[in-house]
């Protein structure tokens, strides 16, 4: 985006506004990062159902009959593999691996005759993204068209998410059959959406996509039929809480052009098995450097959170830093994921510099939160 674009803005901005939201610029949009507490919209994601608006989220649509092959040439996983109304998610790597941006990929046809993929990936690196991708098509008969300023999504998350969304009127199959991962095509009040079954919080959920003019309208149904559920709405801050403790990755904390796949536990989103040769291929397969970073969990006892930048120490020693850290909501304790040298990923001696007092930090298993089924 150059300095005289205007910046792009949320559908539901004046509603955010209505519903008294402490907005924030993020990666060039004002979005809510809260609505009142950080604390309660956790909660009520853990607990009953939360919605937020996340029209920010950069949408590529790619289509043509070579699309899988180009998809294919283009990401990490074997999209060309992935059935009419699957998601799957997947690593746009440059040429030395690193990584770009980590996306999610929804195949929308009905059949193999005319194949057409929406790519979701992160506001930060839509034009990284975009750019990407519209260098990586030649040769291909395809196309990549950016749809973001023109596709509104907000996402239904929490264990009575299913009992919101069907009950906001869509036309479509039962929601009940549609499996996580998969989606499913429906019409609201006359607009299409691509309802999903998918998420950020490590909670059941929805993410519907619908066209921006027509977001507001589905924003508001959604908060009708929630009014019995304990419906809350839920900003950036929740957001982030909720998919730490469900140890999902944060482009620009996790994931960056410095860090390769196998560094933070993406190797298997890799296909080096499954298809032929891919953008960054060749460096994924050499692997990173023996004292490459890794990333690790960490807990802590206390009220202290070790946050993103803070230093890891190994026995007084620097090895990393942290990635991501809050206080769990759920949970009652801190945790992060930090990045450290390999040799003491299972160090029983790390700790985590707190503004000046060193937290002493356990090595614990990924995810933090994991609902039950």
């Amino acid at each position: 985006m150059t300095a005289d674009a205007p910046q792009p803005a949320s559908p539901l901005l004046h509603v955010h506004g209505e519903a008294g939201a402490q907005l924030i610029d993020f990666a060039g949009w004002q979005m809510p990062v809260r609505y009142g507490s950080d604390l309660a919209e956790h909660q009520a994601v853990r607990e009953r159902a939360g919605l937020f608006d996340l029209s920010h989220m950069a949408e590529l649509r790619v289509s043509g009959p070579d699309a899988g092959a180009f998809l294919d040439h283009a990401l990490a996983g074997r999209i060309s593999a992935i059935e009419p109304w699957q998601a799957k998610y997947s690593l746009l790597l440059a040429e030395h691996g690193g990584i770009v941006d980590d996306l999610i990929v929804y195949r929308v046809d009905e059949s193999g005759a005319a194949p057409e993929y929406l790519v979701v990936a992160n506001a930060s690196n839509r034009h990284a993204a975009l750019d990407a991708l519209s260098a990586r098509v030649a040769g291909f008969d395809a196309s990549v068209v950016d749809e973001t300023e023109q596709t509104g999504l907000v996402a239904v998350q929490g264990p009575v998410a299913a009992a919101i969304v069907g009950a906001i009127g869509l036309e479509s199959e039962p929601l009940e059959g549609l499996r996580y991962y998969r989606a499913l095509p429906a019409v609201f009040e006359g607009e299409d959406v691509l309802v999903a079954r998918t998420g950020y919080t490590g909670e059941d959920g929805f993410e519907l996509y619908i066209a921006a003019h027509a977001t507001e309208s589905l924003w508001r149904a959604i908060v009708l039929a929630g009014e019995e559920h304990g419906l809350a709405l839920c900003g950036l801050a929740a957001r982030d809480t909720l998919r730490l403790e469900a140890g999902m990755p944060l482009y620009g904390n996790e994931l960056s052009l410095d860090v390769l796949p196998a560094q933070v536990g993406l190797g298997r989103v890799v296909a080096l098995k499954t298809k032929g040769d891919f953008v960054g291929r060749a460096a994924v397969e050499a692997g990173p450097a023996d004292d490459a970073p890794v990333l690790v969990a960490l807990t802590a006892e206390g009220r202290r959170a070790p946050r993103a930048g803070y230093p890891v120490l190994d026995d007084g020693r620097p090895v990393g830093r942290v990635t991501s850290g809050a206080l769990s909501p759920t949970l009652g304790h801190p945790i992060a994921m930090a990045l450290v040298e390999p040799a003491s990923a299972g160090s029983d001696a790390l700790t985590v510099d707190v503004r000046g007092t060193q937290l002493p930090a356990t090595v614990a298993q990924l995810p933090f939160y994991k609902r039950e089924a």
